[in-house]
């Protein structure tokens, strides 16, 4: 169990490092009609949002008409971009040559776009981006490599790379608290909750189709764990379609799995003759809208 941990958390940093400066990945915006038990995803109104060899992933809405993600340009380099669900226009919030930036997200005070930054000396951080394209601001200056992370009360829950990787949540300046070890990159708020959700490496169940993760949670305020069941085999990412309902991928076809429930159920395949393997999705209840990151072909 030990060495499988180990080359698991040697996979999930190799992705995070080397993975995410890679091409080939595009962003999907199929339309969904219904919420919770009755919610349905229109898959025959697929269609691709971005279409370049270069790397278009990680996307995340950040109010009711605009998604961020990080998009690399010819160089390698990646900056977020803004789409505008109303416009059908894309800008950026960043434009760095020196640094690129990764998993945009918005804070909860609604003021900054956070990413992790790859920095020019190679070290992985978290930082602030003001939605009003001021300049930007480093949130946490002694807390690296960061990878992935959510937002509880305006601080962040962090995926730290290591060995083991470490899921952290910074409740005051030198005042750290470690949440769980050994744990993917998946790293959710439930929302409505104080819960922060995350796939765990420990204990997985094999199947022939590839490894299930347990998915747990840490309840930030009453310091509480829980576990919500096994994901689906071989996938490394969820997302919540509200705080009882959880959405998750497996090859080109969407799952959703009611959070006490142990059976996910299939709500159906996203057809494409040029792009496979959902690895990322996004949803807007308000938008009616599930983005989804596929590779290319």
């Amino acid at each position: 169990m030990k060495k499988f941990l180990f080359s698991l958390s040697i996979f999930i940093g190799f992705t995070l490092q080397t993975t995410l400066a890679q091409g080939g990945f595009d962003i999907w915006v199929i339309d969904t009609k219904g919420k919770g038990k009755k919610f349905k995803v229109l898959t025959e109104t697929a269609k691709a949002l971005t279409n370049r060899p270069e790397y278009d992933n990680q996307p995340n809405f950040i109010n009711d008409y605009q998604l961020v993600f990080s998009a690399a340009d010819e160089t390698g380099n990646h900056d977020i971009i803004v789409y505008n669900f109303t416009t059908n226009k894309f800008t950026n919030l960043s434009k760095t040559e020196d640094r690129s930036e990764f998993s945009p997200t918005l804070t909860d005070c609604g003021q900054y776009v956070a990413a992790v930054v790859v920095e020019p000396d190679g070290r992985q951080r978290l930082w602030l981006y003001p939605t009003n394209y001021g300049e930007p601001e480093l949130l946490y200056d002694d807390i690296a490599p960061v990878g992935y992370y959510d937002w509880y009360d305006n601080k962040a829950a962090m995926f730290v790379l290591g060995e083991p990787n470490k899921l952290v949540y910074a409740r005051g300046k030198g005042d750290l608290v470690e949440i769980d070890d050994h744990i993917g990159r998946a790293v959710k708020r439930r929302p409505k909750t104080s819960q922060i959700s995350y796939l765990s490496m420990k204990s997985p169940k094999e199947t022939g189709d590839g490894l299930e993760l347990l998915i747990r949670t840490h309840d930030i305020k009453s310091e509480k764990t829980g576990v919500l069941g096994f994901g689906l085999a071989g996938s490394l990412d969820f997302i919540w379609q509200d705080n009882h309902y959880l959405l998750m991928a497996q090859g080109n076809n969407v799952f959703q799995k009611k959070s006490n429930h142990s059976k996910w159920e299939f709500l159906g395949e996203i057809k494409s003759d040029t792009h496979q393997n959902i690895s990322r999705m996004a949803y807007s209840p308000d938008l009616n809208k599930l983005v989804v990151v596929m590779q290319r072909k």
